[in-house]
Parts: structure tokens; C-alpha cells; sequence
């Protein structure tokens, strides 16, 4: 059995690594599409004099900082346990998602400020066929990128691909907005409608950088991770489980951290109790995440109404 136990860890933590190892990749080819993907939109919209294009570029481009801000995080939460991290390092991941969502903050500033600056002093863009086709097709590259990195951050239960997939989702919103707006100042509308488009792409980035924000602040926060109600049938479908009670969880699906107090019936001896626990250990494993660990208190059931019966009955 602890042979078995063993065996079973052994796995969970190969499987964290190879999962570590699968966001190390997919971040390295993202940071490489989004690298280029800035650079076109940095460089047509400077010569055609595009505000809301050239930040929109130098957002792609804080696309591809957030992308090693989420390799070094990766690094980092990947190292095994040791005597100084217990629970071992997966937080850093999240800490990385909060310095992206800093740099998103800060960017957002620095693109009101220059939206100031192109209200006071307009420029007409210089718009072409060939901006608004570029424009158009690294659109559609972001929202590719987008739908697989979600769909492989849910896959991966990693908070850096669903918040840098948050992230990267933010882009579609202003590049479709810069690009109406480039089109309506080609149909002859005022050029302040360019900056006034910046200001909605600072809106958008500070949205996005909230909301990466507060994914990774529950964690840090310990918020509840999973309903109770789940956990408590899970252990409920154990016939010698015939209460629980302050059950708590914390993290997330990569390292998921449960503690609750199991009331058994009053026969069970030790060794009976404690596979007990492990049973159920295994089946919150099988039934939420292979990554859960369980910590449970054993308790004696006692029948109130019997208990009070018995009272009144001397």
C-alpha cells in the first residue's frame, strides 16, 4: 500500500512538471508571434502617424513582456518541494500574473498621457490600404492566439496561459476598435477620433489588467477553491463518513490544498480511520484534481438525539 502511495506522488509530480514544462512551451511561441506582431503594428503605425495603431503595437508588445515575466514564473514555481517552501513554489506562477497585470496598469497610463498630447496637438494619420490590411491580419493572429492559449491554460490549469490569453483577448477589442476608427477617419471624420480611440484602448487595458488582477489575487488571498458542498459529498459517499465539518480549501488545480474534520462512527479503530482518509483522499483526487492534498482531523460520530433521549430517560 505504501509502495502503492508512493508510486501515485511520484506520478502527480511528473505530471505538474510535464504540465510546467507544455506552458514553458507554448509561452515561448507566443512571445515569438507577439514580438512580430508588435513590430508590424509599431512600424505602420508610425509612418502612417497612428496613435491608437502605435499603441496598440506597444501593447502587442507588452503582450510578448508579460510572456517572459510568465517563463520566469514558470521556472520558478516548477522547482520541488524543500525545507524552505513546504507547499512548494507554485505561487510564484501567480505572482508573475500580477506583474503583468502592473505592466498592463502602467502601459494604460503612458497611452492616456500621449492621448492627451494628440488632443492638444492633432495629427492627421496617414491612412492606407496596405495599414489596414496589416491591421487586419495581426487581428486575426490575436484571436487565434487568444482561443488556443485559453483553451490550453484550461487544459494545462495554468493561471499565467488563462491570464496572459486575458490578456492577449484585450488586443482583438482595440485592434477592431483602431480599425473602425481608421476607417471612419478615411470616410473624412475629424483626426481627434484617433486619440479619443486611445483612450479606449487604455480603458480596454485596464479592464484587462483588473481582471488578471483579481484572478490571481484570490489565490494569493487563499480564497475558497473549490465549493464545500462538493467536497463534503464526496467524503459523504463513504458509508463510515457520517459527518464533516470546517472544511476549507485553498490554491488551485496544479496544487490544491484541502483540510476538513471527518466524524466517523465510534467503532472505527485507527487503522480503519486512517484508510479511511486515504480513500477519500483519492477520490477528491479522481474527482477534482490529481494534485489535491487532503488533511483531515477524525472525529467519534455522536447521535445528539440519542444523546438527549438518554437524558431524559434517567
Amino acid at each position: 500500500m505504501l509502495q502503492l502511495r508512493l508510486l501515485a506522488k511520484n506520478n502527480t509530480r511528473k505530471k505538474i512538471n510535464d504540465n510546467y514544462c507544455r506552458v514553458r512551451r507554448i509561452l515561448w511561441i507566443i512571445l515569438l508571434i507577439n514580438i512580430a506582431v508588435a513590430a508590424v503594428k509599431i512600424a505602420v503605425g508610425s509612418i502612417i502617424k497612428s496613435s491608437s495603431m502605435t499603441a496598440d503595437g506597444f501593447h502587442s508588445l507588452t503582450d510578448g513582456s508579460s510572456n517572459i515575466i510568465g517563463l520566469i514564473g514558470i521556472r520558478l514555481a516548477s522547482k520541488p518541494v524543500d525545507t524552505d517552501h513546504p507547499y512548494g513554489h507554485g505561487k510564484f506562477e501567480t505572482l508573475s500574473g500580477l506583474f503583468i497585470s502592473g505592466l498592463l496598469f502602467l502601459l494604460s497610463g503612458n497611452i492616456i498621457i500621449e492621448a492627451v498630447r494628440k488632443f492638444i496637438s492633432p495629427i492627421t494619420p496617414d491612412i492606407t490600404m496596405e495599414s489596414l490590411i496589416v491591421l487586419l491580419g495581426t487581428l486575426l493572429v490575436n484571436i487565434l492566439v487568444s482561443i488556443l492559449e485559453y483553451k490550453k491554460g484550461k487544459e494545462l490549469d495554468s493561471s499565467i496561459l488563462i491570464s496572459d490569453s486575458m490578456h492577449t483577448r484585450s488586443d482583438i477589442f482595440i485592434s477592431l476598435g483602431v480599425l473602425i476608427t481608421l476607417g471612419a477617419i478615411k470616410l473624412g471624420l475629424p483626426s481627434f477620433v484617433d486619440a479619443a480611440a486611445s483612450l479606449v484602448v487604455a480603458g480596454f487595458i485596464l479592464h484587462a489588467g483588473y481582471e488578471i488582477f483579481k484572478i490571481n489575487r484570490d489565490i494569493l488571498v487563499d480564497k475558497a477553491a473549490i465549493d464545500v458542498d462538493h467536497i463534503k459529498s464526496i467524503a459523504m459517499s463513504f458509508d463510515d463518513v457520517m459527518d464533516t465539518h470546517s472544511i476549507r480549501s485553498r490554491g488551485d488545480k496544479n496544487a490544491l490544498f484541502i483540510d476538513m474534520h471527518i466524524m466517523t462512527k465510534p467503532d472505527l479503530n485507527i487503522e480503519q480511520s486512517h484508510h479511511l482518509v486515504h480513500c477519500i483522499e483519492d477520490k477528491i483526487r479522481e474527482d477534482i484534481t490529481q494534485n489535491a492534498q487532503v488533511t483531515a482531523h477524525i472525529e467519534p460520530y455522536e447521535d445528539s438525539n440519542a444523546h438527549i433521549h438518554t437524558e431524559n430517560h434517567n
